[in-house]
């Protein structure tokens, strides 16, 4: 079955950027939906943008115009590009996969300085 590893996170100073990936051990492509979940000390984990195996993507609110979400099914990969970060922002970082299975990947911690 698909396994996801997470990696890129890191500690950067607010405004900064970061990278991450999540790569799957199997295709992607079959997987309908893949999303990065955050979750930060005593907050609930919250969806933070999703896309569909046919393109098309979905932000929360607050990273609305600084993250974008991509894939590269050839690279068996999606990625969060992360701008312009903010304290707020800082959390562990999750992958998921989601259709007739749900798997997530064990987080990637990101540290924003102010």
């Amino acid at each position: 079955q698909v396994q996801l590893v997470e990696s890129g996170g890191g500690l950067v100073q607010a405004g900064g950027s970061l990278r991450l990936s999540c790569a799957a051990s199997g295709s992607i492509f079959s997987i309908p939906f893949m999303g990065w979940y955050r979750q930060a000390p005593g907050k609930q984990r919250e969806l933070v943008a999703g896309i569909s195996n046919r393109g098309s993507t979905d932000y929360t609110d607050s990273v609305k115009g600084r993250f974008t979400i991509s894939r590269d099914n050839a690279k068996d990969t999606v990625y969060l590009q992360m701008n312009s970060l903010k304290p707020e922002d800082a959390a562990v970082y999750y992958c998921h996969a989601v259709g007739r299975i749900n798997v997530w990947g064990q987080g990637t911690q990101v540290t924003v300085s102010s």
